[in-house]
């Protein structure tokens, strides 16, 4: 544990001495303030109720910041230590590989988390500024914000085991964005197909179906469970192509 520890410190602090990292912040906030203020616009208006919290949970401005930001977190954590030479001094050191993929993972996920935490303010604006007499209902934005949490953790377990396949920092991104792509556009098969079987399979399978519930403050233990068993494949195929290099 001690081990992970110290590579996980290591990794999250490298993002702060990126200026890249600081770059991927700003659109993060600039998008997801934009989506707080058609929120507001919404809830201005009258409109209240968990369906709202679509404007900032499940809208096309919200799938952009993770199609965007989680190919551009992952790219380096692998490809980088190729690029520079690193990674065979890193995986003849006396740790595990299974130690390293989850202190690069935590790393990523550590970021991610950071990259929410501003939007946390948005409760208390919203608290502020609500009507008397007409609370808000905070259930849909906390459930909001737990789906975003797996879904980006799904995500940036993809984009760790794409940078583990190559040592260029761009190939690495757009096999993110491509799995991830794949992933949000397989998401809207259950609105495309007919078949009573394949249409509740393809609920069962897509995060934006899984994101538009969580906006909704329903929680549907059957997409937590398809997000949990993505991270841990994700992370084993991981783990494999890292002892696939030691044994070459």
């Amino acid at each position: 544990m001690k081990r992970i520890w110290t590579m996980w410190s290591r990794e999250l602090a490298a993002y702060f001495f990126s200026p890249m990292a600081y770059v991927v912040m700003i659109f993060f906030l600039v998008v997801m303030g934009f989506s707080f203020w058609l929120l507001a616009t919404v809830l201005s208006q009258g409109v209240r109720g968990g369906p709202v919290m679509n404007e900032l949970f499940a809208s096309i401005f919200f799938w952009l910041t993770i199609l965007i930001t989680i190919p551009v977190i992952t790219m380096r954590l692998f490809a980088e230590e190729k690029r520079a030479g690193t990674l065979e001094t890193l995986l003849t050191a006396p740790v595990r590989d299974s130690e390293v993929v989850l202190a690069k993972y935590l790393g990523a996920l550590s970021f991610y988390v950071v990259l929410w935490l501003p939007t946390v303010t948005y409760i208390a604006v919203m608290k502020l500024f609500e009507p008397p007499g007409t609370p808000i209902d905070l259930g849909p934005m906390v459930s909001g914000y737990a789906g975003a949490l797996l879904v980006g953790a799904l995500y940036l377990s993809a984009g760790l085991f794409t940078s583990s396949l190559t040592g260029n920092q761009i190939v690495a991104a757009i096999g993110c964005f491509a799995i991830c792509c794949v992933s949000f556009l397989g998401g809207f098969l259950p609105y495309l197909v007919h078949s009573g079987p394949v249409r509740e399979v393809a609920t069962y399978l897509s995060s934006v179906m899984y994101m538009m519930d969580a906006s909704r403050g329903v929680v549907d233990t059957r997409g937590i469970v398809f997000h949990l068993s993505g991270i841990v494949l994700m992370l084993f195929l991981t783990v494999k192509v890292l002892e696939s290099r030691r044994v070459v």
